[in-house]
């Protein structure tokens, strides 16, 4: 019992910190909006280290003049500040590069402007701090780049990945988990490609706050014994999952409508970017599974202590997902 209950404090640690802010790892961003034909309004997000930016900050061309960069300002996540940079010769063929990063672990997205409307991604690593602007990104650049913000935006979806964890718990039989994974794929893939395209159109925040409905409602079937559970919700998870995976589809719109896509290359950017939702949602999901069966290896205690153990577990989920829930409707 000592080890289970080691077990139990490990991931409700594991979980806390889930729910908290930003930290050292997240990736910073770097936004070039054209304004004429020689000027740039730059945004510049700065991840946030022990309450402060991380010392890394952008270097644009030589050619360019910038105006005084104004004071960062916390938005929760990271530190933010935007200035207009002057570019005669434009960007295309110049050096960018973020001074600093090559010391840290984390990685830049820099999107960009050539002319209005024409938007391109690049990421910037600490093996690779600088790139040289393109003309045309190319297929290969527009496909690696929104894999990419695929991939970072699941993992930093601390709500979505609730949701499968909580998902992963609930589903007790193989089959069904892969079924039900699969729909919440299927379903989340509609909606973003629909939202994406302009088929669909939902204020973002009350769908910010049915994705943390949707925590609640599995961790609510989660506390209770099987034979009390919702009949669908035990015998067709598939059904539930892919309900809430159209409400999560439109999660992950919003984020895209952020970020842009390249006006030429709208079905590859989009087809790239899911391709990144869900190489990111697998490696979550391996890694909770692997995590569980090591976990049952070393303490066999907790194959007999399952059900107690979702239990907790769906207290933890529970809570951060109804504060969620009542910090996103108080900020209607």
């Amino acid at each position: 019992m000592r080890r289970l209950a080691a077990f139990i404090v490990l991931l409700l640690t594991v979980l806390m910190p889930v729910a908290g802010s930003a930290h050292a790892l997240d990736p910073g961003y770097l936004e070039l909006s054209v304004m004429d034909e020689t000027r740039w309004r730059v945004t510049w997000r700065m991840p946030d280290v022990g309450g402060r930016p991380m010392p890394i900050a952008p270097r644009l061309p030589q050619e360019c003049e910038s105006s005084a960069p104004a004071a960062p300002v916390f938005d929760g996540r990271a530190w933010v500040t935007s200035f207009i940079a002057t570019c005669p010769e434009g960007l295309t063929g110049r050096d960018l590069a973020i001074e600093g990063l090559s010391r840290t672990r984390t990685d830049v997205l820099v999107r960009y402007e050539l002319a209005p409307g024409v938007v391109q991604t690049h990421r910037l690593t600490a093996e690779t701090p600088a790139f040289t602007i393109p003309e045309d990104q190319g297929l290969a650049g527009v496909f690696t780049s929104y894999v990419w913000l695929g991939v970072t935006h699941i993992l930093e979806g601390v709500d979505h990945l609730l949701f499968v964890f909580a998902l992963l718990l609930l589903v007790r039989s193989p089959r069904r988990l892969l079924w039900a994974i699969t729909a919440f794929t299927l379903a989340h893939s509609i909606t973003l490609a629909g939202a994406t395209l302009g088929w669909l159109r939902l204020p973002s925040a009350p769908v910010e706050v049915v994705i943390a409905l949707s925590i609640v409602f599995l961790a609510y079937e989660l506390s209770k014994p099987p034979e009390r559970r919702d009949p669908v919700a035990e015998r067709f998870p598939a059904v539930v999952s892919f309900g809430f995976g159209l409400i999560h589809g439109l999660g992950f719109a919003g984020a895209l409508h952020e970020i842009g896509l390249p006006q030429d290359d709208v079905p590859l950017a989009l087809l790239s970017f899911n391709v990144g939702v869900e190489l990111g949602q697998l490696a979550f999901i391996a890694a909770v599974l692997g995590l569980g069966f090591v976990a049952r290896r070393l303490i066999p205690a907790i194959t007999r202590h399952g059900p107690r153990l979702a239990q907790v577990s769906s207290y933890g989920l529970g809570t951060i997902a109804a504060f969620w829930v009542i910090e996103r409707v108080s900020g209607f």
